[in-house]
């Protein structure tokens, strides 16, 4: 993720961040299913890289490695409307959700390789969207009460 890994502090975040502009871009390039499926696409980039560069480094979850982070947002914004609140809210969500990681992210942790990597994130994007989707219903309620 353009070496956002290589941050001294918080490499998670800075992955997160970096993933913003490639996600908007595509998000406005694309009809929602091409989104979705560069959403599937970059998921299984992340499982395969992201194995092969823990085994490399000799380490379970290697901080570097971001990419995770990355197909996790791509899930927070899949079928959402593209809109700057809607990325940054989703930001700040996905972050929330990645770090506390609600059943199942953290059993996900424990599936062997990429898997463990990239499942967690994949699953922490899903609760960000949830959360999205609640958000917004709520806002639309609040504006026509």
């Amino acid at each position: 993720m353009f070496g956002a890994g290589r941050a001294p502090v918080v490499p998670g975040t800075f992955g997160t961040l970096a993933a913003v502009p490639p996600a908007y871009l595509l998000a406005r390039l694309l009809p929602p299913w091409g989104f979705a499926l560069a959403t599937v696409v970059l998921a299984i980039l992340a499982i395969g890289t992201s194995g092969v560069a823990a085994r490399e480094m000799g380490l379970k979850d290697p901080r570097p490695v971001v990419i995770d982070e990355a197909a996790g947002l791509f899930v927070t914004l899949l079928y959402l409307p593209v809109a700057p609140a809607t990325f940054a809210i989703g930001f700040v969500l996905f972050r929330l959700m990645d770090i506390l990681k609600p059943f199942p992210a953290r059993q996900a942790e424990g599936l062997p390789g990429g898997w463990g990597i990239v499942v967690d994130d994949l699953i922490a994007g899903a609760y960000a969207n949830c959360a999205l989707r609640i958000l917004g219903a709520l806002s639309l309620r609040w504006a026509g009460a």
